[in-house]
Parts: structure tokens; sequence; C-alpha cells
């Protein structure tokens, strides 16, 4: 991966901050063209440092109340592909992450309520390779932030 220099960083700091400002003041923050910032931005994202961009939505509002992590075990290691495939096919799952430790895999997802919470751990459990599940529920979230870009 190509390094990134002093002005990449100060745009990631800049876009990370308000993902909607133009690139013109952007540029007019950093004291280059507007053409400058958009060809760095592309260039960042051809390289894997900007991995995304879109809204982010409250799932709160769309009547998903209730956030929960659950840790999975699995019966082989070797089974993980298979497992994340079925996992995919759930649209209430929004991060899966291989992992060390307890669990073979950490996931994160959205319920509306406790029923709906456990009509999904019942289809969790239906999944081939999956040995055991722990859940937990958040009741509040208060840091949300990317990395501070030095």
């Amino acid at each position: 991966m190509e390094k990134i220099d002093e002005l990449d960083r100060k745009i990631l700091r800049i876009i990370t901050q308000n993902a909607r400002i133009p690139f013109k003041d952007v540029a007019e923050k950093c004291g280059v063209s507007r053409a400058a910032v958009h060809q760095r931005v592309q260039r960042m994202y051809d390289m894997g440092v900007i991995t995304g961009s879109g809204y982010v939505v409250n799932p709160k509002s769309l009547g998903y109340h209730l956030c929960a992590y659950i840790g999975i075990t699995l019966e082989k290691g070797t089974m993980y592909k298979s497992v994340v495939t079925a996992l995919e096919k759930i649209p209430e799952v929004v991060e899966s992450h291989y992992t060390l430790g307890s669990y073979s895999i950490l996931i994160k997802m959205y319920a509306r309520d406790d029923m709906h919470l456990m009509e999904l751990l019942s289809q969790l459990q239906e999944i081939q390779g999956l040995a055991q599940t722990e859940t937990f529920t958040a009741l509040d979230q208060r840091i949300k932030r990317s990395l501070p870009i030095q």
C-alpha cells in the first residue's frame, strides 16, 4: 500500500468529521484546488484507505430497538466459511468478525424486540457447524467514532 502524506491526512481529518462537506470547502481548508482534493480522495479509495461512504441510518427509526452481540462457537474451525455464508443470509446481522478467544465468530445484529431476537437466535441455532452461542444485549452506545488521524 502506498503511503499517505500530510495533505491526505488533513483531507481525511476533514471528511471524517463531515462526509457531506463539499470538496470545494475541503480544498479551501487545505489550500489546494478542488481537483487536487478529488484526485487525492479517489486515490485513497483505490488504495483502500477509504473503504466506503454513505449514510448511517438509526436502526431505531426502522423499528429495530434491540442491538445484540452474539459470540459463536463453531463445531470445527474449518466450518467458518460455510457458517459466515449462512449468516450473510440473515439481514439483521450487520457485522461479523472472526476472532481469537472464547468465540470463533462475534456478530452484531439488530432485532425489533425480545420476541424477534428469540426468532433470530432460533434461526442461528439451525446453522450447520454452529455449536453454541452467547448473547449480549447492548443497552446504550456512547462512543462511535473513527480512529484519530494523526
